[in-house]
């Protein structure tokens, strides 16, 4: 299952999480700010950063920050 690493006031999280639900993709949400580690893991996969949405994906780490949903759709291989 995907996986986002988000907050609840990031105004990308919102749109990332519209546009996956939109084409019926399942996600697990962890918020940063409350998931112990999650913050910390966050900042380890984005070179010091800590951007949200952060996405892990079959053991693979990326950000869409700025929300982009051309970057997100070719990053999971969505139509």
């Amino acid at each position: 299952m995907l996986k986002m690493y988000c907050t609840t006031w990031c105004s990308d999280c919102r749109r990332a999480k519209r546009f996956l639900a939109e084409r019926g993709v399942a996600v697990e949400e962890i918020n940063i700010e409350s998931t112990p580690g999650a913050a910390e893991l966050v900042v380890a996969h984005n070179h010091g950063k800590r951007k949200v949405p952060t996405f892990e994906h079959q053991g693979r780490f990326f950000h869409c920050s700025p929300f982009d949903p051309a970057i997100l759709r070719a990053e999971l291989n969505l139509n």
